[in-house]
C-alpha cells in the first residue's frame, strides 16, 4: 500500500509563535492565533505579503503600508478566508488602505524577533488581516517559528520507510522552502500560501497517486484537508485551545509529531 503524509507547517512542524496589531486601536496582540482572529469573521481574510522584514525594519515607520506594497511591487497570497474572495478584490483593499502604516507592521516584527531571536532556525512571515466589508487593514500580522523537537528525525524517518512527505502551509512559499531544506523534505513537495480549500485540493490531487493520505494539522484552517484525508492526525503539540471540530475530524490526537511515524508505520502495516 502506497502512502503519503501531508503537513501543515506552523504550529504542526513549527513551534509558532504570533502577533497581531489591531491598527485601529493601535492595540498589539501578542500570542494571538490569527486563524481563528481571521475565522472569527466572515469578511476577514488573512494576507501573505512578500516582503522581507529586514527592509521592513529599515523604512520610515510613518508611511502608509499600502503606498510601500506598491512602490515596493510587493505582491501577496491568500491564506485563509471564510467565503470565496478574488484576488483583484484583495489587490484593490490592500494597495489602497490609508489606515495601516508601516510602524504597525514593524511592531509585530520585533515583538516576535525578541521572543524567537535566541532559536537556531527561525522563520518569520508577515501580512495583515484586511476587512473586505470596510475595505481596509484591520490587523498587521508576525509568526515567527522553528521547528519542534524531533520533528527533523519524524521526516528522517518516514523517508528511510519510503514515504514521501509534503508540506501544505498558507505561509510564504520561500519561508516554507527554507525550512523544508532544513527538515529534509524536497522542495517540489512544498505548497505554499494554501488556503483551507487548496489544502483540501492538494490531499485529493495525491489520493490520486497513492492508496492512502494522511494530513497532519492543528488548526481550523487544515479542518477541510483534513475531513478529505483517508487519515487525519491532530497535533497538540502547539500550546493553545482547538476547535472540537478538529477532534471529531481526527482519527489520532498526537502530543508530538515523532508519534505520526508509529501511526504511519502500523497503516503500512495493515
Amino acid at each position: 500500500m502506497s502512502i503519503a503524509v501531508v503537513f501543515d507547517s506552523a504550529g504542526t512542524l513549527l513551534h509558532t509563535y504570533r502577533v497581531a496589531k489591531d491598527v485601529e486601536q493601535q492595540r498589539l496582540l501578542p500570542g494571538i492565533e490569527t486563524v481563528t482572529l481571521t475565522f472569527s469573521s466572515p469578511e476577514r481574510v488573512l494576507v501573505v505579503i512578500h516582503v522581507h522584514s529586514r527592509e521592513i525594519i529599515g523604512s520610515d515607520h510613518e508611511i502608509l503600508l499600502s503606498r510601500y506594497l506598491v512602490s515596493h511591487q510587493a505582491g501577496f497570497g491568500i491564506s485563509c478566508t471564510r467565503k470565496i474572495t478574488t484576488a483583484e478584490d484583495i489587490g484593490d483593499v490592500l494597495y489602497h488602505d490609508t489606515h495601516a502604516r508601516i510602524g504597525d507592521l514593524q511592531d509585530c516584527i520585533k515583538n516576535v524577533w525578541q521572543v524567537c531571536k535566541r532559536e537556531s532556525v527561525v522563520t518569520l512571515n508577515s501580512g495583515v488581516i484586511l476587512n473586505m466589508a470596510k475595505k481596509t487593514i484591520e490587523f498587521t500580522v508576525t509568526t515567527g517559528g522553528r521547528p519542534f523537537e524531533g520533528a527533523k528525525e519524524a521526516i528522517r524517518d518516514l523517508h528511510q520507510r519510503g514515504i514521501p512527505t509534503f508540506i501544505a502551509s498558507g505561509d510564504r512559499v520561500a519561508k516554507l522552502e527554507k525550512m523544508a531544506d532544513y527538515l529534509g523534505i524536497p522542495r517540489d513537495r512544498v505548497n505554499g500560501v494554501a488556503t483551507p480549500s487548496i489544502k483540501a485540493q492538494i490531499v485529493a490531487d495525491l489520493q490520486c497517486e497513492y492508496d492512502t493520505v494522511v494530513m497532519v494539522g492543528d488548526g481550523i484552517n487544515d479542518l477541510c484537508a483534513m475531513k478529505k484525508a483517508d487519515l487525519a492526525i491532530l497535533t497538540e503539540e502547539q500550546p493553545g485551545d482547538k476547535p472540537g471540530e478538529l477532534y471529531q475530524a481526527a482519527h489520532y490526537v498526537v502530543k508530538n509529531v515523532r508519534e505520526v511515524v508509529e501511526i504511519v508505520e502500523k497503516l503500512s502495516n495493515e
